[in-house]
């Protein structure tokens, strides 16, 4: 298997802080969805990953590349859109494609202004009369422009209304098509990934909890419902974590085929990503 990342032994540490990864290898050619709360460690992940802070320890390679070594050859590659706009807000699109003319050998200004034709963005509005989506379109497009491999997305799509996120998602499963190209995209809204993600990674106080396959988790996931009374029949080697409730328990199982044969008088909903999070963040084991 090919990997568009691999991280190693990586910690950064802050005063109230730490982002700790043992191992993580995000595999190329899908899409990644990174979740977790806010203050879980998904920022300190990608600005990491990009090299924007200094880590304290540890190895990351992109396209077995280390970033320490080849972060010039490796910007070419990288598409990036951060939560906060990193462009002037005095600038517009004009300004932007002259920029990025000098800072990328492969940027492509034809390719921009049929995004920005696209996106319905003129190009001579400045950013700062535009709104948080507006931006966010510009954002997008810039990143797309200079035909990256790799494209990490932190929020990429909040500010959007939903006609014009599904266009974006839309337009980011045709940037993977042709399987060389690669997407990271760290989200809050995580029904974007289940329409789009194939590959999940759940980071909570630092650490990486969680990384499957999306189908993987919708299709052997659940939520077995069980009355209070009856927790203690539940087999504990068959809960991942639970949350009580005030009349029951929500008890999140891995295999829910197992658990339908096992468990016959109890209901067994479908989770979703929005759900799994929540039992791992409130969960009581």
């Amino acid at each position: 298997m090919k990997y568009a990342i691999e991280i190693k032994d990586l910690k950064k540490i802050y005063p109230n802080f730490e982002l700790k990864i043992d191992e993580l290898k995000m595999p190329s050619g899908v899409v990644i969805g990174l979740i977790g709360e806010n203050g879980a460690g998904k920022t300190t992940l990608i600005k990491s990953i990009l090299n924007i802070i200094n880590k304290d320890k540890g190895k990351i390679k992109i396209f077995n590349k280390d970033i320490d070594e080849h972060e010039l050859n490796i910007k070419e590659d990288v598409g990036v859109v951060l939560d906060n706009t990193f462009f002037p807000e005095i600038l517009n699109a004009k300004n932007i494609d002259s920029i990025m003319q000098d800072v990328y050998n492969n940027w492509d200004s034809k390719l921009f202004y049929k995004y920005l034709q696209d996106f319905e963005i003129k190009d001579n509005q400045i950013l700062k009369t535009m709104s948080k989506g507006m931006r966010k379109k510009v954002e997008i497009a810039t990143a797309l422009s200079h035909h990256p491999k790799l494209l990490i997305l932190d929020e990429a799509t909040s500010g959007l209304d939903p006609v014009v996120r599904n266009e974006v998602l839309d337009l980011f499963l045709n940037f993977i098509e042709d399987e060389e190209h690669t997407i990271i995209l760290s989200t809050h809204i995580t029904s974007d990934l289940e329409h789009i993600a194939d590959y999940i990674v759940f980071i909570e106080k630092g650490i990486v909890v969680l990384e499957k396959e999306r189908n993987e988790i919708i299709d052997n996931y659940g939520i077995l419902k069980c009355d209070i009374k009856n927790f203690d029949n539940i087999d504990k080697s068959d809960i991942v974590t639970y949350k009580r409730n005030k009349y029951n328990y929500d008890i999140l199982i891995d295999d829910k085929e197992k658990c339908k044969k096992k468990y016959k008088d109890y209901v067994i909903d479908k989770i979703s990503l929005e759900d799994l999070m929540l039992l791992i963040i409130k969960g009581g084991k």
